[in-house]
């Protein structure tokens, strides 16, 4: 977390004129041919972007993670391929204006350079201390850890701390994502959870943002959770996560889509450990373990979306899903533009 939200210089990089580090994005004739071939409503991302070992893969040239946080979002927004990324720093504390702003002024200027690529959209996380029910058993959560926590879903100190910065650049950003921290058993029956999800839901702002809500608890997963989202045209985040059932399960048991906005992170194989995985695939630039199925899951709920009148699908991809977020991107969009081509 601390190098991520770190914006430091490197002298010895390319400047700009306005003394930024000169990053550029990498794209072929190839991304370009399958990027046409993708439907716009279809926005393909990654869970961050701050990750030197993508050089090549999305860089030209070589830049530290510092550079790529402050800077880089710029160059990721002229890939063709690449039309959302999800801002994963904002889940360990809310954004100030000025961050949103560099955002916003970062893809601005992207937009500039590459007029002709749909529209690019953030995706948010929501800050753990909106989403945690219970602080996990961790030493960063201090006399906290284990403790219940009283601000879960509070939705006046999410518009107020969260929300409020985001307010001037709407256009900018997609979904915001509440990732429900993994609850222990019992913590909430499942109607319980639905309804509290639902008056939270009640008091926020409509007709600007889009709420999308990620389960890390498979037993909550039941018909009033997809009836609450529903009634609200909230969106059930379909996540591709260690602990939970497939993609495709998720979508039988969640029925028809909740909301005109369809979201889905691919984060984690089932079974395996977070920090076992980034050792394992670290400097994410190849892919170590491809996941068919989890594949085929991403097309049929791209299938359900295009049938059911879906405006935009955001499809997020973590390097600790196959090895390189960036890959695992390509590898779908190639199967998109083979499968659900909508070009003339």
């Amino acid at each position: 977390m601390t190098r991520q939200l770190a914006l430091f210089d490197d002298a010895s990089s390319p400047r700009d004129d306005a003394g930024n580090p000169d990053i550029t994005p990498r794209v072929t004739d190839e991304d370009r041919a399958v990027a046409a071939r993708v439907p716009s409503w279809i926005h393909f991302g990654t869970s961050s972007w701050s990750f030197p070992g993508w050089a090549g893969l999305m860089w030209n040239g070589r830049h530290t993670d510092e550079e790529l946080a402050r800077s880089g979002l710029r160059a990721y927004a002229q890939h063709p391929l690449f039309r959302t990324a999800s801002v994963d720093r904002s889940y360990y504390g809310p954004l100030r204006t000025t961050d949103v702003a560099s955002y916003a002024a970062q893809l601005e200027q992207a937009s500039a350079l590459t007029p002709t690529l749909p529209r690019f959209r953030l995706v948010s996380k929501v800050w753990e201390e909106i989403t945690t029910a219970v602080f996990p058993n961790h030493a960063r959560y201090g006399a906290r850890a284990g403790e219940q926590n009283p601000n879960f879903l509070d939705a006046s100190r999410f518009t107020r701390e969260v929300l409020e910065p985001y307010l001037p650049y709407a256009r900018h950003f997609g979904p915001f994502v509440f990732e429900l921290t993994p609850m222990p058993k019992g913590t909430f029956e499942a109607r319980a959870l639905a309804d509290k999800v639902d008056a939270f839901l009640e008091a926020l702002p409509t007709g600007v943002f889009d709420w999308a809500f990620e389960l890390r608890n498979e037993e909550l997963m039941v018909p009033r959770w997809s009836d609450v989202l529903r009634a609200h045209g909230a969106a059930h985040v379909f996540t591709f996560w260690t602990a939970m059932p497939s993609l495709r399960v998720q979508l039988a048991r969640h029925g028809r889509l909740s909301s005109r906005v369809v979201v889905a992170r691919l984060m984690l194989p089932p079974f395996a450990r977070y920090a076992d995985k980034k050792a394992e695939y670290a400097p994410f630039d190849r892919l170590v373990a491809p996941q068919p199925d989890m594949r085929d899951d991403v097309l049929a709920l791209l299938r359900a979306a295009e049938e059911q009148g879906a405006t935009d699908a955001f499809v997020l991809a973590n390097n600790k899903a196959e090895g390189s977020a960036p890959l695992t991107v390509k590898s779908l969009a190639e199967r998109v533009a083979r499968e659900l081509d909508s070009a003339p």
